[in-house]
């Protein structure tokens, strides 16, 4: 039964991705260029519909899928590390168009030289996991 709810989420994700043009390589290029205001707005939204959803979670204790309790960890505060992890992830997401999100969604789509990004994707997780124990976390 939560598969299918997954599923459900997921195939919803997808078209909202794709009909908005998130997942559009130009939409990106734009936006890396500060030639359209269209992805800003979506981050923007998503920004701020997090923000809401994550307010509401703590305020009224709500539970997961599995009846767990949804529990918030403090998070470090060191500035240079998500410098570095930003800085990171946007160029990464600068060459290949797209961050991880959108890339299940162009596949779907059919737009198959993404898997060229996926495939580097799944390399540089194995990379990390070998590591992990020798990075400054």
């Amino acid at each position: 039964m939560r598969t299918g709810i997954y599923l459900i989420i997921g195939v919803v994700f997808g078209i909202t991705m794709f009909k908005s043009e998130a997942a559009s390589w130009f939409r990106i290029f734009e936006m890396f260029q500060f030639q359209a205001f269209h992805m800003y707005g979506i981050i923007g939204v998503a920004l701020g519909l997090a923000t809401l959803m994550t307010f509401l979670m703590k305020r009224f204790k709500l539970k997961s899928f599995y009846g767990n309790q949804i529990q918030f960890s403090p998070k470090e505060k060191s500035f240079k590390r998500y410098i570095i992890g930003g800085t990171l992830f946007g160029l990464g997401w600068a060459l290949a168009g797209a961050c991880p999100g959108p890339i299940y969604v162009l596949i779907g789509a059919g737009y198959w030289p993404i898997l060229v990004v996926i495939g580097s994707a799944i390399l540089g997780t194995y990379v990390y996991g070998l590591l992990k124990d020798k990075l400054p976390h």
